[in-house]
């Protein structure tokens, strides 16, 4: 429906009689006057078929996606849809009169008007009291507790402010572009005068936002969380023991591991934990760890991991992993343990600090740094363990979680090692940024779901998610195993730009056990659903969404590293260990 121009506004100034007894003056009902004035010219400068559009885009953004939504949540997710429905209506009705399209009749234009309005406010009505029950589908397949109202005037109040925030800045770049353009327009033609005057704008804008204000909020980020990573917690004391990285004989000082990395060191298991669950003796777990203020540069960082390392004994171990650390430096400790119970102590973990910041802004302003720490990480402990006798090494293991997936991932050049090649990875909620993973999806046998895939014959790529299904019958393992753990729930990895436009493939039946029935596509608002779900992926229970259960790595760690004497009842009795250490 195309809207028309509405007409001027005016207010009569003069015929409002004031009550002598009422004890209010002129300038007391001024104000309010004044105040509904503007509002009755803000709501009649509106288009018709964007505010239409915009309120089925505000209903859309009701439905349920990966994750369960706060009302904080769902109103910012509202808001943007309206704007996005307002915006696309706009553009449409521009479009059909640049292209000189008939308007319809006065008549038959306020006849399918009224349909509209009617159609909309309908939908939205019942997708409002629909909303309680959407996010419910979501949450008791989470093990939530349901929720009774979606509350829908909280999310309508903050959708209408985030809708009029994202307006006024649309309309302060248009009136920026027509006052560019009209000074143009002086010198050049006018449809040149708009295109230099729209680009300039944009340059504008661009300079402003991202130039100052994204420039900023880096800093300040980036102050705030170094800040973070260098204060020093009181219960967590430097290790006595000599062979620990950040002892006193340690080549590196335990104030400039940061919090990430003291935190890693102090967390593990201790020996005597790993012999009590297997009833016999058992090894201390070796774990180095780098910080990012250990030495200026990332081959000195390296090199530094490499020498603690050697100092430390751990190519005297069975199992040697690199784990690459997310943004913040951190390292998923439910992956780290497990692996330790399941060989008994006899692992030994390396990581490399490459930032502080949270991983999504790490990505934002410095997305190749942590690609070039995982490299030459990788390039140098694997070249000391090339140069070792092959019955007298560790099996080497590639290890990382989200961005330290994806970072793990670009590290090892498989054409470089091919002719001495590492034994494994196991990665963790890779990001949808991930080549091999992409790849990998994109060439599954047919048949199998894009959120489990089947590669070929399983010999070297696997898939794993809340339920352990590596073990495929006829199936072999060849000389290098490499798993993929991830839930169909986590946006991280299914975060699709191409579902602007398009239903993307794990969408389709079948879907996985912890994606609501109820979720369907709708274009535009389905892509800004799963970019909320990003933004809260880590607040999802444990096991669901972004967040790993340490006792679903069990499986995964089994797969990969093949550890000797487990049974399927110990395997068993590990992962209810480890739930019953959640609990705790």
């Amino acid at each position: 429906m195309l809207s028309r121009q509405p007409a001027p506004f005016s207010v009569n100034k003069g015929t409002t009689p004031i009550k002598k007894s009422s004890g209010l003056s002129a300038a007391a009902l001024r104000l309010p006057l004044h105040a509904r004035a503007w509002v009755r010219r803000f709501t009649a400068s509106l288009s018709t078929t964007g505010v239409l559009l915009a309120t089925l885009f505000f209903a859309a953004s009701l439905t349920p996606s990966l994750l369960p939504r706060t009302v904080g949540m769902q109103g910012v997710l509202s808001g943007v849809s309206l704007a996005a429905g307002y915006g696309i209506g706009v553009f449409a009705c521009w479009l059909w009169q640049y292209m000189e399209m008939p308007l319809p009749r006065e008549r038959a234009h306020r006849i399918g008007l009224y349909a509209a309005v009617s159609v909309c406010l309908l939908a939205a009505a019942a997708f409002l009291r629909q909303a309680a029950e959407w996010q419910n589908s979501v949450r008791l397949l989470m093990e939530l507790e349901p929720v009774d109202t979606a509350h829908p005037f909280r999310v309508g109040l903050i959708a209408l402010l985030v809708f009029v925030v994202i307006l006024v800045l649309a309309r302060l770049f248009h009136l920026t572009h027509r006052v560019i353009a009209h000074r143009l327009h002086r010198h050049i033609p006018r449809r040149v005068a708009n295109v230099v005057g729209g680009a300039a704008a944009v340059f504008l804008f661009w300079t402003v936002f991202n130039g100052i204000l994204f420039e900023w909020a880096l800093r300040t980020a980036d102050s705030s969380f170094q800040q973070v990573d260098a204060f020093v917690e009181a219960d967590i004391a430097p290790p006595e023991d000599p062979a620990v990285t950040g002892s006193t004989k340690s080549l590196l000082e335990w104030e400039e591991l940061g919090r990430r990395g003291r935190g890693f060191i102090a967390s593990g298991p201790t020996r005597e934990e790993i012999a009590a669950f297997h009833g016999r003796e058992a090894m201390r777990p070796l774990r180095v760890y780098v910080g990012l203020n250990s030495a200026e540069t990332i081959e000195e960082r390296a090199a530094l991991a490499l020498a603690e390392l050697k100092r430390t004994g751990a190519f005297d171990r069975s199992v040697l992993v690199i784990m690459t650390p997310t943004g913040t430096g951190w390292i998923d400790s439910g992956a780290a343990d497990t692996l330790e119970y399941l060989h008994a102590g006899d692992v030994a973990s390396v990581a490399v600090q490459y930032s502080y910041l949270p991983s999504w802004l790490a990505l934002l302003s410095e997305s190749e740094y942590g690609v070039e720490t995982a490299r030459a990480v990788f390039n140098e402990i694997y070249g000391h363990w090339t140069r070792l006798p092959r019955d007298g090494r560790p099996k080497l293991y590639l290890h990382g979680l989200s961005l330290g997936a994806l970072n793990s991932d670009r590290a090892a050049d498989i054409y470089d090692a091919i002719g001495d090649p590492f034994h494994g990875a196991m990665w963790s909620g890779p990001p949808f940024r991930s080549s091999t993973w992409r790849a990998v999806t994109a060439m599954r046998r047919p048949g199998s779901p894009a959120w489990l895939p089947r590669f070929r014959d399983g010999r070297i790529v696997r898939f794993a998610n809340q339920e352990n299904v590596l073990d495929i019958p006829g199936e072999r393992w060849g000389p290098m195993r490499v798993v993929f753990l991830q839930y169909a729930s986590d946006p991280i990895t299914f975060f699709e730009p191409g579902s602007f436009y398009r239903q993307p493939d794990w969408m389709r039946a079948p879907r996985g056990p912890d994606v609501s029935p109820d979720l369907r596509w709708y274009p535009v608002i389905t892509m800004l659903q799963l970019a909320v779900d990003m933004a809260a992926a880590d607040t999802s229970p444990v096991g669901y969404g972004h967040v790993y259960a340490p006792w679903h790595y069990i499986g995964a760690w089994v797969a990969v590293t093949d550890p000797p004497g487990w049974t399927r009842a110990e395997i068993e009795r590990l992962q209810a260990y480890f739930k019953e250490r959640r609990r705790l």
